[in-house]
């Protein structure tokens, strides 16, 4: 799948949002150990029997198998999303192949309906609703994201637009 940046609140200068996952063991500059990881995925609903992870620092790199690719892009982002990961390396292979999603990282003031606008196009914010889908179990209600956070942006018959 390949190398995925995210927030890292601590070289950001940025406080990490309440919201964020704060798995035992991590820190402002290193990522929770790889047993904890697996919990935090495993939390999300989602099997990590057949993942493998390595944790160096603020980098996470990850193998295995998993089911299908949105399972691999909900697994890079519940790791990516925890505090004190800054880098995902996805080695993950996948069962089923299905069309990749693009990432978008919320900011400030952002909701679901903005972010569908910016993503499919003015007048398309309806199709929030597909980002909410795309984002569960990782997401568990429209109306919470925070600054900092990674979602899934499926592609869709109009074609999202490039991540910012």
């Amino acid at each position: 799948m390949g190398l995925f940046n995210f927030w890292n609140h601590a070289k950001s200068g940025e406080p990490i949002a309440k919201d964020a996952p704060s798995p035992k063991g991590a820190s402002d500059n290193a990522a929770a150990p790889p047993e904890e990881l697996r919990k935090e995925i495993e939390k999300q609903g989602l099997d990590a029997s057949k993942i493998d992870i390595k944790v160096e620092g603020d980098k996470v790199k990850l193998g295995g198998q998993a089911p299908s690719t949105s399972d691999a892009e909900k697994i890079v982002l519940a790791v990516g999303n925890t505090k004190g990961v800054s880098q995902v390396e996805s080695n993950i292979l996948v069962g089923k192949t299905e069309t990749e999603s693009l990432f978008y990282k919320v900011r400030k003031g952002d909701t679901l309906w903005k972010i569908a606008e910016s993503q499919y196009g003015a007048g398309k914010g309806g199709k929030y609703e597909e980002i909410f889908a795309a984002n569960k179990p990782l997401l568990s209600d429209p109306d919470k994201i925070y600054p900092g956070q990674v979602l899934r942006i499926p592609k869709s018959g109009g074609g999202a637009q490039a991540s910012r």
